[in-house]
């Protein structure tokens, strides 16, 4: 790949997922760093320690739904509440198992959702949204 992403966060409560997500985002060579949390609260955590310097900005964000404590709606929700600069790079993909249609429904009425895509994650989805979102012209 020409072009490499910076950083890809995961959001995910299932431990095996973001391992096995990691590693094929890592065999894609798509991006410098992938970084990994098993909640919503970490995940906000995280893009505010982006401002204050401890993190790498996320070029590309899946996030799950179904997470204990803070799903990924409301990850969404408060994620509006960060500051612009903080989600201006932010590509959000939904990655979810859900097959219930509500959910695929209310993904559209967010515009921070670029994507909602079914688990398991591939390497040529990676590369569909890649292509698609980050490097639209090449």
């Amino acid at each position: 790949m020409k072009n490499k992403l910076k950083c890809i966060l995961l959001v995910d409560d299932d431990e095996p997922t973001n391992f096995i997500n990691e590693i094929i985002i890592k065999r894609t060579e798509c991006t410098e760093n992938v970084v990994a949390v098993q909640s919503g609260f970490a995940a906000i955590d995280y893009l505010i320690g982006v401002e204050e310097g401890k993190n790498l900005q996320p070029d590309l964000i899946f996030l799950d739904i179904n997470m204990p404590a803070m799903n990924g709606w409301e990850f969404l929700e408060e994620y509006r509440k960060l500051p612009e600069h903080q989600k201006v790079k932010n590509i959000i993909i939904m990655l979810t198992t859900s097959l219930n249609p509500d959910d695929d429904a209310k993904a559209r009425t967010f515009e921070e959702i670029c994507r909602y895509e079914s688990k398991p994650l591939t390497a040529d989805k990676i590369q569909n949204i890649i292509n698609l979102y980050c490097y639209p012209s090449e």
